[in-house]
């Protein structure tokens, strides 16, 4: 199974939880939601020997996910991004209210159905690695665990970066539909200097030929 375990939190308040082996991963899990304080939405990994913990936090939920490393990125920030939009549309506000597991006996079953089919399932590879090529997987950052849970202020330097790093991605997507549209309006005004160009060009031609013609009648 390529997604053990996985978690849904407001802040460092979980709502709900589902592991799918023995592990420790809820203890570790719980260090991860202590040390990355805050409501900025960040995507981010942490690597711990053979596994990897895949976080997601957008609006404020948390969603994280313990998986193995063989199993990248793109499926298991694909099953984050599901569980999210599935918690979110089935619980609406009373997320922002709701008491430590206060859907734990209902959503802790969708979280266990949908790690299976996100783990053994190959139409779920399919599907995100369509929407891979369609860019819409984001730029995840991996690092040691034993670092993040060692020194807080690594965590925060982590964090930091993510955010640096979503505000540059932004930064240059305006510059690069700026310099799109810069280049754009060059062709266009090249263009039609062009024509105005050939134009007066074959008028001067135009007049010359028919003075040509009528200079006999005018002798």
């Amino acid at each position: 199974m390529t997604i053990l375990y996985t978690l849904v939190a407001r802040g460092s308040v979980v709502l709900a939880e589902y592991s799918g082996t023995q592990t420790n991963a809820s203890t570790i899990a719980r260090q991860i939601l202590e040390k990355t304080p805050g409501n900025n939405d960040m995507n981010v990994s942490y690597s711990q020997d053979r596994y990897i913990f895949h976080v997601k936090r957008t609006d404020g939920l948390t969603v994280l996910c313990m998986a193995d490393d063989v199993a990248g990125r793109r499926i298991p920030f694909a099953f984050l991004e599901d569980i999210h939009q599935r918690f979110v549309r089935t619980y609406g506000r009373a997320v922002l209210t709701a008491q430590a597991y206060g859907m734990n006996d209902e959503f802790s079953r969708v979280l266990s159905q949908q790690m299976e089919y996100y783990s053994n399932d190959p139409n779920a590879d399919r599907i995100n690695r369509l929407k891979s090529e369609m860019g819409q997987v984001r730029t995840v950052m991996i690092e040691n665990i034993d670092k993040v849970l060692d020194r807080g202020d690594r965590l925060e330097v982590l964090v930091d970066k993510t955010a640096t790093m979503q505000t540059n991605t932004l930064r240059f997507r305006k510059q690069t539909r700026r310099f799109r549209s810069t280049v754009w309006w060059r062709n266009v005004k090249l263009t039609i200097a062009l024509i105005l160009l050939i134009l007066v060009i074959a008028y001067v031609v135009l007049a010359f030929v028919c003075h040509g013609l009528t200079l006999p009648t005018c002798i």
